[in-house]
């Protein structure tokens, strides 16, 4: 048995030296090149005795062969500065950091000429968006062929910018204005909707294809006027800044007005920019501002404006235009306006609409008559918004009437008596008394020329040919409104829903001619005046009502009295 064992023990340590030998011989070799692709026979497999002790060199596990790459050895070189890698790594960091500031610096730079260029381009010829829209349209061809010798001061000649019918009177102001000739001052179109302010800016834009010149629409809402403003400049409010990452706010957290004086800073230095290469100020309108809200914020906003508008005009860079319907802005501006020019826009004349509506009934494919066209400028007035809306129908004088059976049920819807009216609406029924009070008064007044015109007629001191349109409109002064109404803050409303207008001279007249004849006729109707005086007399007897106190006594019995003392002498004691 220990003969044996010692045989067996060497026969496996035998064994362990070859398969070290094998292990390590393998090591340094490579891999066997793979066998070929078709396939072996296979080789039956010896059926299994029993277990028995097997080694990975009885397996022919070949050991992967890997590069391998020991540390501290080989690798990518770095670049050092200096032997010190702490240093090294500030100093690089500090490199990065100072290659980012530099190109911070300059796109910021870039991006300050790049928004002043971009302004700049807002007053080039051709660019603003408003007269974009308003020339977007092609006019018809105008067949010149009247020639009354009472009409040829509105015609123009080829040479001159001209409107689409008629060129009025207060043109050549406008186009003094527009072309920047009026340094100096800032100016205020004041009119009643529809009289044609709009109209002869836009002539005088396209005359000179809009150069030096933006247009903005005001709204009553600040961040709309905000956008607009910026379409009109030009001027993004640096929303395209790709600086915004490193910033700790938004811009516009501040508000509307404060992103308007940004606006307002990058305008004026484009504006004296352009007025050493120009010559002359550049020009920017801000249209219809009786949108702006009657408030605080609105008049503020107006202020903020103005203010820029006297500096600029001081120094003859910039000229601002505000065109407005209402009375208020004005009045607004008048505080503080000193270098602050009026220019009132009021209907045209009898005998230059008249005019205005033939040349419009030319475009169209209907006759010409001039019998109709008097009686349809006897309805409208001299109103061109009304005038271009019946003078391509079939029938203009049926149009006409009706534009003043609408003028009047508007007019009642708004200002219409109610008899017995409950207190609860007091204060809108004492609103249309006063109303009324006035408009009868205009009415009284128009009655009186009419009466005076057939009068003139028959002593000669007119043509027999003058009709009542031609007359001027009744005009109150504002100071005798107040005295009519009774109360001063009705004024301002009538205004603003365009019942009456104010010009610049305070005298108050009917907002068009279709508002005096539909009060005409609603005036004229049989029981007016008992109507509108059983509603003021209803008025007072509400106030009275309000004004007197009702004294209750309680646990009083069938018989019991009360007995009520007056003390006048209390005064006399003292």
């Amino acid at each position: 048995m220990h003969a044996s064992s010692r045989a067996l023990l060497r026969s496996r340590g035998l064994l362990n030296t070859l398969s070290r030998q094998h292990v390590l011989r393998t090591y340094s070799t490579q891999l066997p090149p793979p066998p070929p692709s078709h396939p072996s026979p296979k080789v039956p497999q010896p059926t299994p005795t029993g277990p028995q002790t097997r080694h990975e060199a009885h397996e022919q596990n070949l050991p992967i062969n890997l590069p391998f790459n020991p540390p501290g050895g080989g690798g990518i070189p770095t670049f050092e500065i200096t032997k010190n890698p702490l240093f090294d790594a500030a100093l690089t960091t500090f490199i990065g950091i100072g290659i980012v500031f530099l190109g911070g610096v300059g796109y910021l730079k870039w991006y300050k000429w790049n928004v002043l260029n971009k302004i700049e381009e807002a007053f080039a010829p051709g660019y603003d968006p408003a007269l974009e829209l308003a020339t977007h349209q092609k006019r018809p061809e105008h067949k010149p062929g009247h020639t009354d010798s009472d009409i040829e001061d509105l015609l123009l000649n080829g040479e001159e910018p001209w409107t689409e019918h008629l060129r009025r009177k207060e043109q050549d102001v406008v186009d003094r204005i527009i072309r920047g000739e009026e340094p100096g001052h800032y100016f205020v179109l004041l009119g009643p909707k529809g009289s044609g302010k709009g109209t002869m800016m836009f002539d005088s834009m396209a005359a000179i294809q809009a150069d030096g010149i933006a247009m903005c629409d005001a709204h009553p809402d600040l961040e709309v006027f905000r956008l607009r403003l910026g379409k009109a400049l030009n001027f993004e409010y640096n929303e395209d800044s790709q600086t915004g990452l490193f910033q700790r706010r938004d811009p516009r957290e501040g508000g509307p007005g404060l992103d308007i004086e940004r606006a307002l800073n990058k305008l004026e230095k484009v504006a004296l920019r352009l007025s050493k290469k120009r010559g002359r100020p550049i020009v920017l309108i801000i249209n219809n501002v009786h949108f702006l809200q009657h408030n605080d914020e609105g008049q503020f906003m107006l202020l903020q404006l103005q203010q820029r508008a006297e500096a600029w005009a001081a120094s003859g860079i910039c000229t601002f235009v505000f065109s407005t319907d209402d009375f208020w802005p004005f009045y607004t501006l008048r505080k503080s306006g000193s270098r602050m020019h009026v220019l009132s826009i009021s209907d045209l004349e009898a005998r230059e609409a008249r005019f205005a509506c033939s040349r419009m009934r030319k475009t169209s494919e209907y006759s010409t008559d001039p019998e109709e066209i008097a009686d349809v400028v006897e309805v409208l007035g001299g109103r061109l918004s009304y005038i271009n809306k019946v003078s391509r129908q079939k029938d203009m004088l049926a149009s006409a009437k009706n534009l003043l059976e609408i003028e009047k049920a508007w007019l009642l819807s708004r200002i219409g008596l109610i008899q017995d009216c409950d207190d609860d609406v007091m204060d809108e029924q004492k609103w249309s008394a006063c109303s009324w009070l006035l408009l009868q008064e205009f009415v009284r007044l128009r009655q009186e020329q009419e009466k005076q015109l057939v009068e003139d007629k028959k002593s000669g001191k007119v043509p027999s040919w003058t009709r009542p349109a031609d007359l001027p409109f009744p005009t109150i002064p504002y100071w005798l409104c107040r005295q009519l109404m009774t109360r001063t803050d009705f004024l301002e409303e009538l205004d603003r829903i365009n019942i009456i207008s104010i010009d610049v001279r305070h005298n108050v007249r009917p907002d068009s001619m279709l508002i005096l004849h539909a009060a005409r006729q609603v005036v004229e109707e049989s029981g007016f005046q008992d109507k509108l005086d059983s509603v003021r007399d209803r008025i007072d007897e509400i106030e009275s009502l309000h004004r007197t106190r009702e004294l209750t006594f309680k646990d009083l019995g069938k018989g019991d009295k009360v007995s009520l003392q007056v003390d006048k002498t209390g005064e006399d004691e003292d």
